[in-house]
């Protein structure tokens, strides 16, 4: 979100016509969600006496929760300005050959920058669901389920960046490039899945 812009600003933002923000944005704000929930939690169990023990251990979570938290909100800026350059590489003029292999390079520029944006917010949502995993086992039990939430907005962030991922590494004639974030996503998207599922079944024994 831009600064000082509202939720249902941006929520207008998604539901115009306008190709952006869209669903790159939408994944980093969910990710921000997340890391928000988190560091709930942990504001609302430091300083606790019953969590004495656990105190300095949330304390660093809220630190990386908070980092974490201004990482993928800037994010939403970086999917715009991604989304742009690729609009704009191919609106390039191509009436001789030189204008051709211009534009054709400035494609490919502009899918590499928009293959690696939404990577980078699977990699802070993959992030994110450790924390959320923290706060579940030894966060304020009166909060418990705002974990929970955090995991869960955390993983979708996660997934809906990856779609981003796959339709713009498709286009990339550097297939090594192109590979090896492909594979990179495949693990983030992996481990988290367990993770989600660890942390919501953890989530939902104690609130149940």
């Amino acid at each position: 979100m831009a600064e000082n812009e509202t939720i249902a600003e941006f929520l207008d933002g998604l539901a115009s016509s306008s190709p952006t923000p869209g669903g790159g944005g939408a994944a980093a704000i969910s990710g921000a969600m997340g890391a928000a929930l988190v560091s709930m939690v942990c504001n609302l169990t430091i300083g606790k006496k019953k969590y004495v023990e656990v105190e300095a251990e949330l304390q660093e979570v809220l630190a990386r929760s908070e980092a974490l938290r201004a990482e993928l909100t800037g994010m939403i800026a970086e999917d715009v300005k991604a989304f742009d350059a690729v609009m704009g590489a191919y609106g390039l003029p191509k009436a001789t050959d030189d204008e051709k292999a211009a534009r054709a390079a400035k494609i490919q520029e502009a899918l590499r920058e928009a293959t690696d944006v939404p990577l980078a917010c699977c990699r802070a949502c993959r992030k994110v669901i450790d924390l959320a995993l923290v706060t579940a086992e030894k966060g304020n039990l009166n909060v418990v389920s705002d974990a929970g939430v955090a995991v869960l907005s955390a993983f979708a962030g996660l997934r809906s960046a990856a779609l981003n991922v796959w339709v713009n590494a498709k286009g990339l004639e550097d297939r090594a490039f192109a590979d090896q974030r492909l594979a990179e996503l495949e693990g983030l998207l992996g481990e988290a899945g367990a993770l989600n599922e660890r942390v919501f079944e953890i989530v939902k024994g104690k609130v149940r």
